[in-house]
Formats: structure tokens, C-alpha cells, sequence
């Protein structure tokens, strides 16, 4: 009867024990599953109060048929300018295809698809190649310009002429250093609204010799048949 009493006092021992260790380890379980959903909410509920990305990082979402752009002049004669449509980047100091002057991207009007990328160097430059470039734009063709370092000394009124056929209105005050944005077209039948242009003044730039950097974003309308 002894060896019967301490056996069940042993079966009892090991399954109060059991009890105790399972009890502890659920509740162990409980607050680790708590902890997980807690964190899952917590997750969700950023992403959801976070504000969501446009492309090329402009402020809100374009309408159907618009192509998004933003674009930068360069700072100073440091940091060189960025153009993006689409949320492509199409020219800017890490592509290494900017330099001083006027940086143009040629973008296809129906695709959005990029067609030429060049720099016109207006300071100690030739402004020909520059004429003779603009003069080949074709019809349809969307326009993007940002001065970098000086974009206007070697301009003269030809080419000053064929950007504003562009839809430019600034092109004819662009002076010495001045910074300037512009998106146009070729073929386009009105003043564009996509410009921006700071003088260049030495009481107001933020740059010794320089002024700010002007950035300029919005939708460009797709290119109807």
C-alpha cells in the first residue's frame, strides 16, 4: 500500500506540474500571439496614414491621358538639374548627362518614352548647334529646359525666337545666372503653363552669384491624333 500511495503521489505531482507548465507556456503563447497582432495593427495603420507616392514624386496622381514631370534647375554651378517624366529620370547629375547651360530632354508626345537628352553650353559654348537643334524638333514633340550655371549669355533672338514658338514666355528676360525651368511643345498653339524663372540678384540670391533652385511639377496632356 505504501509503494501504491507514493506512486499515485508521484502521478499527482507530475500532472499538477504538467498543469502548471502548460498554463504558464499558454499564457506565454497568448501574449506573444498579442504582442504579434498588436505590432500587425500598429503596421497597418501606418501604412494606411501614409501618404501614397506619385510618380516622380510629385504632390497628387495625374488624370488619365497626362504624363507626370517634375524637374529642378541646377544649384548654383555645384549641383546640376533633374528632369523626370513618368517617374523616369531622364537627365540629372548622377546620369552624368547635365552640364553648364541649357539641359533639354525631348520626350514623344503619344508615349511618354524619351527621344533625346542634350546640354547646350551658353556661357563659353557656340549657340548654333543649339539653333540647329531646336529647329529639328518635330511636331508633337514635348519640351523640357533647366538652366545650369548660366543658361543665357551666348542666346541670341533666334534661338530665344524658337523657344518661345515653344510656348515659353520667360526666354526673352533670361538673363546672366538667372535659373529657369520650362516644359513646352513643339506645335503647341499656346503660351505653355509650365514655367518657372528667378533672377539672378545679389540682394536676393541664396547663393553667392546665384540664386535658389526653382522646381516645377504637373501633368503634361498626352498627344491626341
Amino acid at each position: 500500500l505504501t509503494g501504491a500511495a507514493k506512486l499515485v503521489v508521484v502521478v499527482a505531482i507530475f500532472l499538477l506540474t504538467f498543469y502548471v507548465i502548460s498554463q504558464v507556456f499558454e499564457i506565454k503563447m497568448d501574449a506573444n500571439l498579442g504582442h504579434i497582432f498588436a505590432r500587425s495593427a500598429l503596421d497597418a495603420a501606418a501604412r494606411s496614414t501614409k501618404p501614397p507616392r506619385y510618380k516622380c514624386g510629385i504632390s497628387k496622381a495625374c488624370p488619365e491621358k497626362h504624363f507626370a514631370f517634375k524637374m529642378s534647375s541646377g544649384a548654383a554651378n555645384v549641383v546640376g538639374p533633374k528632369i523626370c517624366v513618368e517617374d523616369n529620370v531622364l537627365m540629372s547629375g548622377v546620369k552624368n548627362n547635365v552640364g553648364r547651360g541649357i539641359n533639354v530632354a525631348l520626350v514623344n508626345g503619344k508615349t511618354g518614352e524619351l527621344l533625346d537628352a542634350k546640354f547646350f553650353d551658353m556661357w563659353g559654348g557656340d549657340v548654333a548647334p543649339f539653333i540647329e537643334f531646336l529647329k529639328s524638333i518635330q511636331d508633337g514633340t514635348i519640351v523640357l529646359m533647366a538652366t545650369y550655371d548660366d543658361g543665357a549669355t551666348k542666346l541670341n533672338e533666334e534661338a530665344r525666337k524658337l523657344i518661345s514658338e515653344l510656348g515659353s514666355t520667360s526666354i526673352t528676360n533670361l538673363g546672366f545666372r538667372d535659373n529657369w525651368v520650362f516644359c513646352g511643345g513643339k506645335g503647341i498653339k499656346t503660351k505653355s503653363p509650365f514655367e518657372q524663372h528667378i533672377k539672378n540678384n545679389k540682394d536676393t540670391n541664396k547663393y553667392e552669384g546665384w540664386p535658389e533652385v526653382v522646381e516645377m511639377e504637373g501633368c503634361i496632356p498626352q498627344k491626341q491624333d
